[in-house]
């Protein structure tokens, strides 16, 4: 039974490729789960307010008023305005990331090597949709509209020293999380192109997006 069949209400159910970017609406009220279809697939992704661009999800507003680090069922996502923007409703996988941010040119360059430079990256995803996206044009968003982003599935352990480890994920074949919008949202993944730590297992693969109007049947 495909993932769209779960759903009474589902509006939408797409699979993003490997590596590729992807945007939707979601509206107040409605579920978004992200399906890691073959396990250990990181996602990243940003929340933008429809009504005012301008807000977004924020990393620090989420951390501070959450008191953790690490995003589950049950925690709140805050914009850059303080106000809630959506809730983690459900999540089989245990815990997801909000502070490696999303990888680029510029650090693959610094984390790995020189060479790196060229290879496809997150950031570069999330300006090639916001350049060329209906949804994009259509809210007139570009690269300033790039933010902290949250990484789902991915394992980013705290040393004690303070210092972040890209590890192993956590994921496995049908872990999903899933979001309930708190307000009419903008969503925009980069299905993680990465090859140069063990956040994909090295070998990124595809996923799953369905929005849908209630809980599944």
């Amino acid at each position: 039974m495909s993932i769209l069949q779960n759903f009474k209400k589902a509006v939408l159910s797409e699979v993003c490729p490997a590596g590729e970017a992807w945007m939707c609406e979601v509206k107040k009220g409605q579920y978004f789960r992200i399906v890691d279809l073959e396990g250990n697939q990181a996602v990243d992704t940003l929340f933008i307010s429809a009504e005012n661009p301008e807000e977004r999800y924020s990393a620090t507003d989420t951390l501070a008023m959450n008191q953790q680090i690490y995003l589950e069922k049950g925690t709140t996502l805050y914009s850059n305005l303080g106000r809630p923007i959506a809730v983690i409703h459900d999540d089989n996988c245990g815990r997801h990331d909000t502070i490696g941010g999303a990888c680029s040119c510029e650090s693959n360059t610094v984390r790995y090597a020189l060479d790196k430079y060229p290879m496809h990256s997150c950031r570069n995803n999330f300006m090639y949709a916001l350049a060329r996206h209906p949804i994009a044009q259509k809210y007139q968003l570009n690269v300033r509209h790039i933010g902290p982003n949250i990484n789902f599935f991915m394992n980013v352990p705290v040393t004690s020293d303070g210092h972040l480890k890209f590890d192993d994920g956590i994921s496995g074949p049908g872990k999903y999380v899933e979001i309930q919008a708190e307000m009419d949202l903008i969503v925009l993944i980069s299905n993680c192109p990465q090859l140069n730590n063990p956040c994909n297992a090295y070998n990124p693969t595809q996923i799953q997006l369905v929005v849908h109007e209630g809980a599944g049947a």
